[in-house]
């Protein structure tokens, strides 16, 4: 019988790595790519507002190709249905069998993914689903996990935390009512080194900026670096 090939839904951040880390220990499962929704005209990834050369050199640091999904923004949610649909129809004429998730608890995003995305050959997965969160937070850190908090709403959080490294000392300073990995997306994060990498992403910080509700850290890559996926997925 052969090995699930599973595709892992790539936010650029900690929970998406963690899941990556987590699939890779089991000799059972082939990860065979990174999907990632991207903006067609701001070429981002949403919410995180990380851009899509940082995605690609975090997929070629992970020695795997990038599936881009292109939405429009804003996007809703018939049209990210659609794309992520076609993306996966795709996928499976590639021979991928699942699809990762890095969530957490929220029932009800787990109940929508599980609504929206049904594909008769396509299984979800859930690797990190009801761990405790701050136990959790604190084993991606010590497990070698590096990010940098790229955006806070800063209705459930402050705006300087934008920028700020995801390591003990952010957990300690994190309010109470605040969860240690951010599942109510309170922050996000982007991550450029740790166990899922071949080497770290050499990232560039730059300025803070509002987007209204949301405070965000620009990064970049240094002049003449640029991450390239590989394989047919990455087309």
């Amino acid at each position: 019988m052969s090995r699930p090939s599973v595709l892992v839904a790539w936010s650029s951040g900690k929970d998406s790595a963690w899941t990556l880390h987590q699939l890779r220990k089991d000799p059972a499962i082939q990860v065979v790519g990174l999907l990632t929704t991207i903006s067609r005209t701001e070429r981002v990834v949403s919410i995180h507002g990380v851009s899509e050369q940082l995605v690609e050199a975090q997929a070629a640091a992970a020695g795997l190709p990038l599936k881009k999904v292109w939405i429009p923004s804003p996007c809703s949610n018939v049209e990210y249905e659609q794309a992520l649909g076609s993306a996966l129809a795709e996928a499976v004429g590639q021979g991928v069998t699942h699809l990762a998730f890095g969530d957490l608890f929220l029932e009800d995003i787990r109940r929508y993914r599980e609504a929206s995305l049904r594909h008769p050959e396509v299984s979800l997965l859930f690797p990190l689903w009801g761990r405790q969160t701050r136990q959790l937070a604190k084993d991606m850190i010590d497990g070698g996990l590096r990010c940098v908090v790229t955006s806070v709403d800063t209705a459930q959080l402050d705006s300087s935390f934008a920028g700020s490294e995801f390591d003990h000392r952010l957990l300690a300073g994190l309010p109470a009512e605040v969860d240690a990995c951010g599942e109510r997306g309170e922050f996000h994060t982007f991550v450029y080194d740790g166990p899922v990498f071949s080497r770290p992403i050499p990232v560039v910080r730059g300025k803070t900026r509002s987007d209204g509700r949301f405070h965000m850290m620009e990064l970049s890559l240094p002049i003449g670096e640029h991450g390239q996926s590989r394989s047919p997925l990455g087309r």
